[in-house]
Order: structure tokens, then sequence, then C-alpha cells
């Protein structure tokens, strides 16, 4: 077997489409937006791609990204090998056990065990007043938003270009924010992110109603859609489950030394 870095987008799509619902992050880092901050390793043996590991360079420290449900023992093997390619520190989303390939005493913080969830119905639309599209002049409100309901989320106000983010506003007063962390039109792909509500205005289906607008949206060009969910996050799983969303898999997020 060897290790190859790949700069072939097509022969990375073509393998990341066989586990297509678990590996949405990865394709969706394929994209224009995406790729230039990327490293691709790939294990191979005999020319045939076995594995693939996602080094993205877009947030300090970096993180490390491989996930494989099939043949987990070749990632295994392929993060064993690529180890003294890494950086001292990165942020890690690996499949459940690959983690050990580091060792676990060298976990600076761990993040807990997640779920990988995938849309496996159509969403209709929820045609709910208040509800509307949110665009670069609402960046305040979102980010008020945000450190009140949600401080330790990870946010990239970039993609308020896509025009995949979907805000709910009660007397003006943004409430509810979906949005996503990953979109590629050109790979079909979508991965949701950055929901919350503000904690005065809970259980009042504003979640629900928001994300379902967002999937509604995201259907009309998005062949997959997914999200990551916290595998204790109980009530947002239902909220998934009950908009059609159904695991594919789990992964461990972590902070490591190397």
């Amino acid at each position: 077997m060897q290790i190859e870095v790949l700069r072939n987008k097509d022969i990375l799509f073509e393998f990341l489409q066989k586990e297509a619902a678990l590996q949405i992050y990865l394709t969706g880092d394929l994209d224009d937006f995406f790729w230039p901050d990327t490293t691709w390793y790939a294990l191979k043996e005999a020319g045939e791609i076995k594995s693939v590991a996602l080094l993205y360079a877009g947030m300090t420290p970096p993180t490390l990204l491989c996930f494989q449900n099939e043949g987990a023992e070749f990632a295994v093997h392929l993060l064993h090998e690529i180890r003294s390619l890494l950086p001292p520190r990165f942020y890690a989303h690996l499949g459940e056990g690959f983690i050990d390939v580091f060792g676990r005493s060298n976990i600076i913080e761990h993040y807990g065990l997640n779920y990988k969830m995938a849309l496996k119905k159509k969403v209709a639309d929820p045609v709910v007043p208040g509800i509307r599209r949110l665009l670069q002049n609402d960046l305040n409100e979102i980010l008020k938003l945000y450190a009140e309901a949600y401080p330790h989320n990870w946010f990239d106000n970039r993609m308020l270009e896509s025009g995949k983010y979907f805000g709910y506003f009660l007397e003006d007063k943004l409430v509810g924010v979906a949005g996503i962390h990953v979109y590629s039109s050109k790979y079909k792909v979508a991965a949701l992110g950055n929901i919350t509500t503000h904690n005065d205005y809970r259980h009042r289906k504003i979640g629900s109603n928001i994300t379902a607008a967002l999937c509604y949206d995201l259907q009309k060009n998005v062949d997959i859609i997914g999200l990551n969910v916290r595998s204790d996050n109980h009530y947002a799983i239902r909220l998934y489950k009950n908009l059609g969303f159904d695991i594919e898999g789990t992964y461990e997020e972590c902070f490591l030394k190397n």
C-alpha cells in the first residue's frame, strides 16, 4: 500500500460517493470555495483508493477529517502512515475509535461522540410568517444571537454569501437561525450548521420551522443534506428525526497534540 497526496477532484469525488451520506463534509470541501485550504491524503492499493483523510486549514488550528464505515481498517492504516505529516496540534473529526491512532493520552480536549445524520425524505415548505433569508446586512443581529444563545459555535460569516441562512423574526427581532457549514451546488451536497434559537423563545417549534425552511430551499439544487449533532443532544436529534433525518454514522471530536 502507498500514501499519496491527491489533488484530482474527480478521483476524490468518485471515492467519496461510495459512502456519500457519511462523506458530506469532505465532498463539500471539493468546492472551489473550500478547496484552496485542503490537503487530501489517500491510501492506495494496486492503484485503487482504499481510504481518504482531509486536513482542512481554513481555521486555526487546522482540522483533520476521516470517516469510513466500510473498510475502516484502511482508514486506521492511513492515519498511522500520515501522522508524521500532520501539524503538532489540530482539531480532529474522526470515525469512532480512529483517535486511538494518536493515543488518547494526547487528547487536549475531548468534545464528545457525535452522530452524522442525513435527510431521507422531502421536506415541505413550513410557510410560517417571520421566516426569511438572511444576508450580510443581518450579520450584527446574527452575531448577537449566537453570543447569547450559541456562544461556542463555529461560524464563518462568508457562508452568508451562499444565501443558505434563514432567520426567524418576531416583532423585527431575530430569535432563531438555521444555516450551513458546507454547501456546494456543483457537488450537490450541504451540511447544516449554526442552528439555534434564543433561550427566551424555545419550545415554540422555531428551530424546527427554520430548519425545515432551509431544507426546503436546499432541496431545489442539492441531492444530499446532512448534519452533525452531539449524541447526547436528545432534543436536537428528535427534532431532526421528525424532519426525516437518519443516523448514518458516529465520530469523535477533539483537540489533539501530535
